[in-house]
């Protein structure tokens, strides 16, 4: 039923666009062809969308259609309100450009940004349009940034296109305050009375229009794959999650996203919303006020470390944490692939300690711990004995461990044995100890598999750091990742005859993928060499 409801929709679409592309009712010049054709020689390429038609450009090997409003602009009485329907247009819109990305300070992880016009989505499409079974897969990526920084045109997907046969889309949504304040003054405005979690409605409503609008792209609607790293893995567990995104997707990647696995509740948001909003000089904490400070001045009060923005337990968008709803089995029983790198946390112990204050030292190590695991310091002697700094070449060492097993590994490796008690779930570790880091420059220790140094693996990244390329080793375990991320987005399932066999994950049996050049295996030692069982006691 779903076929024919697009295949009616696309007829009815091109129906609206012949009576409103002129005059005549003529489409533009070449329109008809390309739309018929989906491909001959030129550079141009045209699609329709239910807003109207985009006019995007052809490489040798793909169709890019970029910088389309998914959403009205947030702007004005829309700011920190639910994304609206953007309005038709009535000539082919240009698709050639990315569009803004979303309100934002500079960092290593994104560009700076002062405009709240920012709901762009890019499609990105083989240059033919049927794949190898009839429509392509699709799979849309969700970036990461801590909620805070980021957006959708440092990943271009060209290798996964050539690679895997599959449409990519990329998303920008809105981030920080602007994505996630919860409010009192909000609250009472909303009529499902719920604030925050505004950047999660975005990704809802940019996968709503991937429903509406894929197949005229040559995409299937019945066959999308959302995945993403880090806040993006966040954002893909609170979709699993939410009851608003039934039917949204068909399955899910989670690269590094398993640091929050409980949120705050609406209550505890609102009071963070209060306390920014006297910061940022609305004492009366009404919503008009709020609506009309100027971005800058919510940029400078917001915060901008890991943390400052988070979803919450709203009641709407959330109802439970996403650990309750893995637990529970109240999530979208999809097929999932989660997983983490071997050495997340060195990103982070360079980017706060390294680059900032110098490498961690023995006499600070207890503070470092104290203040990356947010504990009392009463806590801190029992961290020390299980990392004990004799264990570890340096304190900057023992400190990246331990952080990347408290809050991602093991945490990846919980949401692996919950879900996989109610869908297909396969596990994985990202080890490849010489990956290329793009991000932040050298400190004393090397990056390993750090934080994002997967990524590349799968895009073609905008790195700020001088960085080498792929080596033949790791170029090989790059084929293998596309390999096996886009065979999923094709059957449910990343196995193919190419590849290593990747084994379902059980709790039964721990075993999970390691990517590690240039031929991945499995790993059966992941729980002990994280000090997981460690970990699993804190948790209960």
């Amino acid at each position: 039923m779903k076929t024919y409801h697009h295949i009616a929709w696309a007829c009815a679409g091109w129906l609206l666009v012949l009576a409103s592309c002129g005059a005549e009712n003529e489409p533009p010049t070449g329109v008809g062809d390309e739309l018929a054709l989906n491909g001959g020689a030129g550079s141009t390429a045209f699609a329709l969308t239910d807003e109207g038609l985009v006019r995007g450009f052809k490489t040798a090997t793909t169709r890019e259609f970029l910088g389309i409003p998914y959403a009205a602009a947030p702007v004005g009485d829309l700011r920190w309100r639910p994304p609206r329907a953007h309005a038709h247009w009535r000539t082919p819109l240009d698709a050639t450009q990315f569009g803004d990305h979303c309100s934002q300070v500079a960092s290593p992880f994104g560009l700076a940004s002062d405009t709240e016009d920012c709901l762009f989505l890019n499609v990105f499409t083989p240059r033919h349009t049927q794949g190898r079974a009839g429509l392509h897969p699709v799979m849309v990526w969700l970036h990461g940034g801590a909620l805070i920084v980021g957006e959708s045109d440092d990943y271009d997907p060209t290798k996964l296109i050539e690679g895997g046969d599959v449409i990519v889309v990329t998303i920008n949504y809105r981030l920080g305050a602007l994505g996630f304040l919860a409010h009192p003054a909000l609250t009472a405005e909303s009529p499902d009375h719920a604030s925050g979690n505004y950047g999660l409605m975005d990704q809802q409503a940019a996968l709503a229009w991937v429903q509406r609008n894929i197949l005229f792209f040559g995409g299937d609607p019945s066959r999308v794959t959302i995945f993403g790293e880090s806040a993006g893995g966040l954002s893909v567990h609170a979709q699993l999650a939410s009851p608003l995104a039934t039917h949204l997707y068909s399955r899910a990647i989670v690269e590094s996203g398993a640091y929050q696995l409980t949120q705050p509740t609406l209550a505890a948001g609102e009071a963070a919303g209060t306390a920014f909003a006297t910061r940022a000089g609305c004492p009366d904490q009404s919503a008009a006020c709020l609506r009309a400070l100027p971005v800058a001045t919510i940029l400078a009060n917001q915060g901008n470390s890991a943390g400052a923005a988070s979803p919450v337990i709203d009641g709407k968008v959330l109802t439970q944490s996403v650990q309750s709803a893995f637990a529970g089995g109240t999530f979208h029983r999809v097929p999932i692939i989660e997983g983490a790198n071997h050495d997340e946390w060195r990103l982070f112990v360079a980017l706060t300690n390294e680059l900032v204050s110098g490498p961690v030292t023995a006499a600070g190590y207890p503070a470092a711990i104290q203040g990356t695991l947010g504990i009392p310091a009463a806590l801190v002697p029992l961290f020390v004995t299980e990392y004990p700094l004799s264990d570890y070449p340096s304190p900057g060492l023992a400190l990246a461990a331990l952080g990347t097993d408290g809050i991602f590994t093991c945490n990846a490796r919980h949401v692996e044995q919950l879900v996989s008690q109610f869908v297909p779930t396969f596990a994985y570790e990202f080890n490849d100890e010489n990956a290329p880091e793009l991000f932040l420059p050298p400190v004393s220790f090397s990056y390993g598999a750090a934080h994002a140094s997967e990524i590349q693996y799968l895009f073609d990244l905008r790195a700020t750091v001088p960085a080498p390329p792929l080596d033949a080793d790791q170029e090989r375990l790059s084929q293998a990742m596309i390999s096996y991320w886009t065979t999923f987005a094709r059957t449910g399932q990343p196995s193919s005859p190419a590849e290593p066999a990747w084994p379902s994950y059980s709790a039964a049996s721990d075993d999970m993928l390691s990517l590690v050049p240039p031929e991945p295996g499995v790993e059966t030692s992941f729980a002990a060499a994280h000090k997981c069982a460690f970990w699993d006691a804190l948790r209960r």
